[in-house]
Formats: C-alpha cells, structure tokens, sequence
C-alpha cells in the first residue's frame, strides 16, 4: 500500500496541483531512464508475504496494530483489514541461494508473528483467502484503523458511486455487495520483486505476463470464499471487483480496471506502464512532496518521484512497475499474481518457476510474441486462476504455432526453461533443482493448495454442514502449514 498519510480529505486544488506534479516526475522519469548507467547493477529478489490472524476457532482474529506492537520484527506491519498482517522481507542477490535466503527470512518472520499472536490465543494462516470468513467480518468495521486505509476507500467510493459488487461463478455462485473495500483484505498474496535493469525491462517484463498464466495455474490456494466453491484461485476475482473504481457505465464501456492483467505488449520500458497507469487511473491520495523532481534531475541527482510512486501504489496490477530512488535508483517487476500458502517451500517453489520462467523466456520473448496475441496470454491467466492444473493453455511450440493443452501437461515442458532462467541469473543448481522438483511433484501428483483444500472439504461434508467442515478443513490446513511439508504430500483424510 506504500507509504504512510496523514489527511483523508483533500480539495479540488490538491488533485490539480498532484496531477500536475505527476507530469513533471513523468518527464523526470523518461529522462532519468536517458541515463546510460541509471539502473545497472546485480539482479535482487525480494518478497511481501500478506497472511491472517485467526483465534482459537478459526476465525479472523482483528487484532493486527495490538499484534504488531508486541512484536520486535520492523519488517511486520499492519495491512487493510484488522486481521491482516504482512511481512517485507529483506531483499537479496539474485545470484547464489536466494531462495534459501527467503526461506529463512520468511520462517524467521513468521515465527515472530506466531509468538505475538499467541499472548491473544491467536494464530496465523498463510493462505490465499480465509476459508472461515463471513460476511460480517468483512464490513466497514473490519478495516484497520489507518488514515491512509481510510482515504483509500472514501476515494474509490467518490469515484464509483455505488456499492462494492462481487460476482464469482464457480461450482457455487457468489453475488453480494459491500458499501466499503473491506472484501479486498480477504484476499492475500505473495510479491515477488525482481531487480531488472532498464534495458532489459520491456522483455523480461513481456516474458513474466506470458509466464504467470501457467506458473498461477500450478499454485492456486483459494478455492473458497463465504462458504460458496469457486475458483482455483478466488482471489483474482474477488480483488479485481472489490477495488473496482468503475460504475455500471464504466464496466460497460470497458475502462480498463485498477486491478488489470494490462491490454498489450510492452513496447516502450518501465515508462510506458507508469504513463499508462496515470493516463487511465483518476487520483486517488493526492498528497505533495516538497520535492521539485525536475529540478532533481537537471542537477543530476535522483529524484524520490514520491507522487509516482504513490499513484502506482493505488493501481493494482497482476505485474507492475515500481521505481525506487534507494541503490543510485533502480526499476523492478512486482510480481503479484502469487497467493500466500501453504507453505514456505510451495511459495518458494511458486517463485522460483515464475521468477525462472521469466527469465528463461525472455531472451527469445520478441520472436514469441510476434506470433502471440497478448489477449491469449491474459486468458490463459484467467484460466489458470480459474480451474488451476485443468486449465486449457494456449502456449507458442518450438515451430511458432501456437497450441492448446492443459497446465498439468504443458508445465512439466516450461519446468527446464525456468531452471535454464535461474541458472543463467546465476542461482545456484542445487538451489534451481529442489524448489522447481517440488512444483515438478506436485503437477504430478495433481494436488496444489487449492486441491488440497476442495478435496479435503467434500470429504467433511459428507459428514458435516459446510460452515463446520470449512473450519475443521482449515484446521487440518493449519497444522500441516506449519509443519512445513509441501502440499502435494499432504493427505486428504487426516
């Protein structure tokens, strides 16, 4: 969500003045990104991870500011709603055991978490939506008190003029509406952040798009919201729609939305996508720095372009963007299509096949897509978060043509390309070889988090109404979470 605010109410001259010194840090962009040495240096990774709190019966525990405060990890903070945490993990080199890295980062966090949570008889869920949510704990109360969350929602409303509308068919149906963007915090996710130098943004951008349909399709964790059965990966769905700035006349009209898998091929670097995202998006938080970002540029420094980077922080899309002033400045990918869960080793092995995936693609991402319509690759992503492993996938073969077959049997396929990526960023083989055999196991076994979940849930039923199996279901799932086997070896009755 980026920074902290402190107004939540703003006047006509404060979106004039901010649209206006937005076009200034867009010309400062464009010229920074002149610069033949802007941006050069190693590839970092580094990762957001977002996860619940829930009590002694499974429910959201909406207690995330007292949590925080009795843990002694700077890297936790708060998130939307009052049961959401999230932890920044430290960035690293992409070279040599990066994963590892993560992993490490990640437990270490978590284990901190876990032993706050505790003092309150509460727990942690790292999953892609809570199965145990209703509708009462997702109204306007449940939103963490931060006046940033605060303005965020009072200007999406501004905008949109009506309620909030979910509609997702899946083998339920799911058709309700919320007066505040409290759903969204139902949904969390894994980042991924990948150091990429300005010259090679355009590709390795284009190749993560063509890869996440597939890499999604492999790790979906939310087959469930408010009890009804839906997508792989519910939470595409529900965030898209529960941010969405659009009224009826804008969703017919098809403006494009806040939460977007984007409408093209990058053509023109990083800039481009900033450029769009100010051209299409309203302003939400329109709060000034005191900096003059082309004064900045002209005496040859870098400039914080804080009014960019607070835009971008309102437009959510699956890949995006993000400038960083911190290093001599630098452009990375955030990856964002990745849910939470259900275990350290299967986010890690998510992110070693989308991050390897992206990479080994790139170099040859150009002769790719003259024969790709991007729209194929943004229903394949679609698809993936839809029905997962089943998913139909159009994907380019050796020869250019371009087929259609499931994920489960085009992944195994893209699995070598993706170690080919990694080594050639310089991770080690050891570390390339076991994240990417525990996706490899998994397609073969067909039993990702969503899987899992579905599975384990109609067996419950057959004995139980479905609010009570849902809780024992998440039960199971918290105890094998945190014993930290991957989920492909998870069994389905104990």
């Amino acid at each position: 969500m980026g920074s902290e605010i402190d107004r939540e109410e703003f006047l006509d001259e404060d979106y004039q003045r901010f649209s206006l010194r937005l076009q200034h840090c867009l010309i400062a962009l464009r010229e920074l990104l002149g610069r033949p040495d802007f941006g050069c240096g190693p590839a970092s990774i580094g990762a957001e991870l977002e996860f619940a709190l829930v009590d002694a019966d499974a429910r959201p525990l909406p207690l995330n500011h007292k949590i925080v405060g009795e843990t002694i990890d700077p890297r936790i903070t708060v998130e939307l709603d009052r049961f959401n945490l999230e932890c920044n993990m430290n960035p690293t080199s992409l070279a040599g055991r990066p994963l590892t890295f993560l992993h490490q980062e990640i437990d270490n966090s978590l284990f901190e978490v876990r032993r706050a949570a505790a003092e309150h008889d509460g727990r942690i869920a790292v999953i892609g939506i809570l199965p145990t949510l209703r509708a009462d704990d997702l109204q306007s109360s449940a939103m963490t008190d931060n006046p940033r969350y605060r303005a965020l929602s009072a200007a999406l409303r501004r905008i949109r003029h009506e309620p909030f509308g979910v509609h997702i068919t899946g083998k339920d149906t799911l058709e309700i509406e919320c007066d505040d963007v409290t759903y969204e915090g139902a949904a969390t996710s894994l980042q991924i952040h990948l150091r990429v130098a300005p010259k090679d943004f355009s590709a390795i951008f284009n190749a993560t798009q063509l890869a996440t349909g597939p890499v999604l399709a492999a790790a979906g964790n939310s087959p469930t919201f408010l009890g009804r059965r839906l997508w792989d990966e519910t939470r595409v769905a529900l965030f898209k729609q529960a941010v969405d700035d659009r009224d009826a006349r804008g969703r017919r009209a098809r403006r494009t939305a806040r939460v977007s898998f984007g409408s093209d091929w990058l053509a023109d670097g990083a800039w481009e996508l900033f450029a769009q995202a100010v051209a299409l998006h309203e302003v939400l938080l329109p709060i000034l720095s005191d900096e003059d970002p082309l004064a900045t540029v002209m005496a040859g420094r870098i400039p914080e372009l804080e009014e960019v980077r607070m835009h971008q922080g309102t437009v959510w899309s699956w890949n995006r963007p993000i400038y960083d002033s911190a290093d001599g400045g630098h452009l990375r990918i955030e990856m964002r299509a990745l849910p939470a869960g259900p275990t350290t080793v299967d986010m890690l092995a998510n992110t070693a096949f989308l991050v390897g995936l992206s990479l080994g693609l790139a170099p040859r991402i150009d002769t790719t897509l003259a024969r790709f319509p991007f729209e194929q690759a943004k229903q394949n992503f679609y698809r993936g978060a839809q029905t997962g492993l089943d998913a139909e996938i159009c994907w380019p073969d050796s020869s250019g043509q371009v087929r259609r077959e499931t994920a489960g049997t085009l992944i195994p396929r893209l699995l070598p390309i993706a170690r080919e990526g990694l080594l050639e960023a310089g991770v080690a083989s050891g570390e390339a070889d076991a994240f990417l055999a525990v996706i490899e196991d998994r397609v073969a076994a067909r039993q990702t988090g969503a899987t899992w979940q579905r599975r384990v849930l109609a067996n419950l039923e057959a004995q139980h109404e479905r609010r009570n199996a849902l809780a024992m279901m998440l039960e199971r799932y918290l105890v094998h979470s945190e014993a930290g086997n991957p989920v492909h070896t998870w069994p389905i009755d104990g």
